[in-house]
């Protein structure tokens, strides 16, 4: 019997069960922190004219409507992008697409930092934001399909929490950078060198040490293996397994893998890679999750986080108006701190957006606690509905604080962008997977895009309409969401497949 079970361990099994048992161990963490920093990179490329559109403002000379195309210009380029990356990196490979889009991000967001005008500034964070665009789906594809399937919603809503936190991350960064006052007049490109180029290079590091440590990291095992390489992906599994188990001299007893359905040399074309996503049984869900990432505009207030805050703290410091509303501050004028660098974020509202992303992530955190118990799909219902109906209420309460803690509930709700990833990854096969979630969040971006510009409208000529709209799409995302499958039943119907003595014994006959 013994020898059985040695036979049984040595011989050829299921990818999953490979995985399985190549562990969760330091490689693992690796990963899932690389992950993390590459959403970090996402984000500071992204996510960095929410601070240096009205920190550049006198500097460039921006109008209101100037503002908002700065602040759409990245959300284009993301939005641009996404579909791009999704499926260069189910053809191409997640690691090697990682590398080329860290490296061009640099470059161009580098280059941002140098513009002579809104425009070039406008342009150059556009180029970056498509270079960056794919950072999300890759890293969330690479780190998948390299940690064993038990860890997997575990390691994607943890990463999905750091994402929650990167926008706090970059006030961090600010706070000690934009109140700076010194100004170097640079002849060559008649600019000014000050704090908002500073920070906007000081965004880049990010990206930097990504990008040199995935030059040490594996390709995804599991992409190799159904591009038809199995040989190259069971080194790869060999070396997780010999990463997790430092402290053990056994190598990973897997002489081969066992053909699945799924592990094909590839699609060949972008018609073979896209196609299959709608058409049945994909159709469905794709349409679901395009829908449900399409009326997630959450995003779209984070995008003017910065500046909400910094108008809120500007007011309560004054000591008068506690009884507006959020719509109440944003309109009103703000008192002028002649002490302040003209056109600085105040450093508490910076601390602000810092809080309301450990908020965030925090709360992400006790979410995917309880994630096992309630399922994804369910905790998406949840969330959905609380954080709507609070940003309905954001302008029925007139208090500045009971306001401001509705509003924050309210962009709480970004925390689903994590729970749809990991449904994705659980109801999609891996040569459609990275595709399968650019697909979905570039149609999100889309409506951000709109979102910005509709939003930066309506807080000028009728606020409370615009939360009203925004809130209530972003409720009936329940009702959307209600037709996807309990994944807890998924869970239990998927786990890693276990070899029995007779399969083993028919596959030694043949």
């Amino acid at each position: 019997m013994a020898e059985k079970n040695n036979n049984m361990v040595s011989e050829k099994v299921p990818f999953e069960t490979a995985l399985d048992r190549a562990g969760f161990g330091l490689y693992s963490y690796i990963m899932t922190s690389l992950a993390g920093f590459a959403i970090i990179s996402f984000a500071c490329v992204v996510y960095a004219s929410t601070i240096i559109v009205p920190s550049s403002a006198c500097e460039l000379e921006t109008t209101t409507s100037q503002q908002g195309l700065l602040a759409a210009g990245p959300v284009v380029g993301s939005t641009l992008g996404g579909i791009m990356w999704g499926y260069l990196a189910d053809t191409r490979g997640r690691r090697k697409m990682i590398l080329v889009g860290l490296l061009g991000g640099i470059t161009f967001n580098l280059i941002a930092a140098i513009s002579v005008n809104w425009v070039m500034l406008m342009i150059f964070q556009f180029i970056a934001s498509l270079f960056a665009s794919g950072m999300y789906s890759m890293s969330m594809s690479l780190l998948s399909e390299s940690v064993p399937m038990a860890k997997r919603n575990l390691v994607v809503l943890l990463v999905s929490s750091i994402f929650m936190l990167s926008q706090g991350l970059m006030a961090a960064l600010a706070i000690p950078i934009i109140p700076l006052r010194f100004s170097h007049y640079l002849p060559a490109l008649d600019i000014y060198w000050n704090s908002w180029r500073t920070l906007l290079v000081v965004y880049s590091v990010p990206s930097i040490v990504t990008f040199i440590w995935m030059l040490f990291m594996k390709e995804s095992p599991k992409f190799v293996y159904v591009k038809g390489d199995e040989d190259r992906a069971i080194e790869i599994l060999k070396t997780i397994h010999r990463v997790n188990n430092l402290r053990s001299k056994e190598e990973l007893a897997v002489s081969g893998l066992i053909q699945e359905v799924s592990a094909t040399s590839g699609p060949s074309s972008t018609k073979d890679q896209i196609v299959p996503l709608f058409k049945t049984p994909l159709l469905k869900y794709t349409l679901i999750m395009i829908t449900l990432f399409t009326f997630q505009q959450v995003g779209a207030f984070l995008v003017w986080l910065p500046t909400i805050a910094d108008q809120f703290v500007r007011i309560l410091q004054s000591g008068e108006d506690s009884d507006l509303t959020m719509c109440g501050i944003i309109a009103m004028e703000a008192p002028v701190d002649l002490d302040a660098v003209p056109c600085a974020l105040n450093e508490t509202s910076l601390l602000m957006v810092l809080g309301v992303g450990a908020v965030h992530s925090l709360i992400n955190i006790v979410l995917s606690m309880a994630i096992g118990k309630t399922g994804r799909r369910n905790m998406v219902l949840v969330v959905t509905t609380l954080c709507g109906v609070s940003g309905i209420l954001v302008n029925l309460v007139p208090n500045a604080i009971g306001s401001a803690v509705l509003f924050v509930v309210l962009s709480t709700g970004i925390v689903v962008i994590g729970f749809y990833t990991a449904i994705i990854v659980a109801l999609f096969p891996t040569h459609l997977r990275a595709l399968a979630i650019a697909l979905p969040m570039t149609f999100g971006r889309i409506g951000t895009f709109a979102s910005i510009q509709i939003l930066n409208l309506m807080f000028a000529n009728s606020c409370d309409a615009g939360f009203y709209l925004f809130a209530s799409l972003f409720a009936s995302s329940a009702i959307i969401a209600s037709f996807l499958p309990d994944d807890r039943r998924l869970q239990r119907a998927a786990p890693a497949p276990e070899i029995k003595e007779e399969n083993i014994e028919e596959t030694n006959e043949n």
